[in-house]
């Protein structure tokens, strides 16, 4: 019982632990699986934790040591039941290192069972690195070879993430981090994804850090000033990556809807999808009452999407873009993470939908790689007009892009596009202002300028 409370209080304190503002009732061991033996030890838990009526699962690979190296005690989670001190086993490359093997072999250790890709070749004999740029999960690369993802919150069924990435390798789509291996054990009676190791991307750089570094060099410009065309003149511009990336988008698209099929959706589907939209803003207007100013200019939007006849094409869309989701390599961009929203219901995140969706993800993503760093600059109201004209330029470039590569041309779908990326503004005002208070300001300057 004891280790039960000291993972509990260990659970609390990390940062993709998804209960944070809720009580936590009760935290039980469901399975413990002994993937190691010896000492170290490497013990597999899979740990149900309760919030009133909601039960979550998470995944947590404990290593067990009887003395704990100062290099590892910033993982310790408490002291186990046999005395020794238990950790994140995740930190520990002696113990990380075992898991290559497994997969690379398909070892089963109790229920867990380890599969890998046909023909994936991989080195087995190398160490780990934890990631810290993970949020929900946590990421380990091996060299500069492999990078095993480690999902903490589990979902039983299928991994949209692995469901889609296999399908596109098949597919031999140059977009996409190859898979090479999965770990998976069965609850709830179904197969459930516990990681996934795929292709390490070496000396790729993420789309936002790209982003930001090409709106750090706008803003120190010496010829900035507020009117049209700055950003173009600006070093660093960004639009031709834009360009770039909105062509490799539309190419995935292609891709998903060739590996997943298509359908349409009628008049009153859209209908259904408004009223979501209009529940959503309810909820989150009731949360933030600052969104209240901009709610008869969002409802319009909506009303004017429910009032098109449709139908609207949709198929399986990535479902959580945005440009820390991509990855700019030497030889083009690839897209990582199509796990969708974590918090989303599995059912939902696997379900078609307007492959604008996406798109409307970039745009204000754009915005937010423009806005984010003017939150605590000294010179916020010169830099506002360059802030805009670089989201609106690095916009057209991408849309553009996609239009070029065979995507639905945004520019016919204005309505839609205007509808979707309000409905995105909207879940970040509830997002900001529930896990990150002081980027409250982004989305909601944004939505006084739509």
């Amino acid at each position: 019982m004891a280790f039960e409370d000291a993972l509990a209080t260990w659970l609390l304190k990390q940062r993709w632990f998804a209960g944070k503002g809720r009580k936590l009732r009760d935290l039980a061991v469901l399975a413990d699986a002994e993937m190691v033996a010896g000492d170290p030890a490497l013990h597999h838990l899979i740990v149900t934790v309760s919030h009133g009526t909601t039960v979550d699962y998470y995944q947590v690979l404990a290593g067990l040591r009887r003395s704990l190296p100062d290099s590892l005690r910033h993982a310790r989670i408490g002291e186990a039941d046999d005395g020794r001190q238990a950790y994140d086993a995740l930190h520990d490359s002696d113990l990380t290192r075992p898991l290559l093997a497994a997969i690379a072999a398909e070892d089963s250790v109790g229920s867990l069972q380890m599969h890998r890709i046909p023909g994936a070749v991989f080195d087995t004999d190398l160490d780990s690195l934890v990631l810290t740029t993970e949020q929900t999960n946590t990421s380990l690369v091996y060299g500069e070879e492999a990078i095993l993802k480690v999902f903490r919150r589990l979902s039983p069924g299928p991994n949209p993430d692995l469901e889609v990435t296999a399908a596109l390798h098949e597919l031999g789509s140059p977009h996409i981090a190859e898979p090479f291996g999965w770990i998976e054990t069965r609850m709830d009676g179904v197969p459930t994804i516990l990681a996934i190791l795929s292709r390490y991307l070496r000396l790729a750089s993420d789309g936002w850090s790209l982003a930001a570094t090409s709106v750090r060099d706008l803003y120190a410009s010496e010829a900035l000033s507020n009117f049209a065309g700055v950003a173009a003149e600006a070093g660093g511009d960004f639009a031709g990556e834009a360009r770039r990336l909105g062509a490799a988008t539309a190419s995935v698209h292609a891709d998903l809807a060739h590996a997943f099929g298509t359908d349409e959706l009628p008049a009153d589907a859209v209908t259904e999808v408004t009223e979501q939209m209009f529940r959503k803003l309810d909820i989150a207007t009731a949360a933030v009452p600052e969104l209240g100013r901009y709610a008869d200019m969002i409802g319009d939007a909506y009303s004017s999407l429910a009032k098109l006849k449709g139908p609207f094409p949709v198929q399986r869309v990535h479902g959580d873009y945005h440009l820390g989701q991509v990855m700019r390599t030497e030889t083009g961009w690839v897209i990582l993470d199509f796990e969708g929203e974590p918090a989303t219901p599995l059912a939902q995140r696997r379900a078609r939908s307007s492959p604008l969706r996406d798109v409307a993800g970039i745009l204000r993503s754009f915005d937010y790689a423009a806005r984010h760093q003017l939150l605590t600059h000294p010179d916020r109201e010169r830099l506002s007009g360059a802030a805009r004209d670089w989201v609106h330029r690095n916009g057209d470039a991408f849309c553009a892009g996609y239009a070029e590569a065979g995507g639905i041309d945004p520019a016919g779908s204005d309505v839609l596009l205007r509808a979707l990326q309000l409905d995105k503004a909207v879940y970040e005002v509830l997002y900001e202002a529930r896990h990150r208070p002081s980027w409250l300001p982004i989305p909601l300057e944004s939505l006084a300028e739509f």
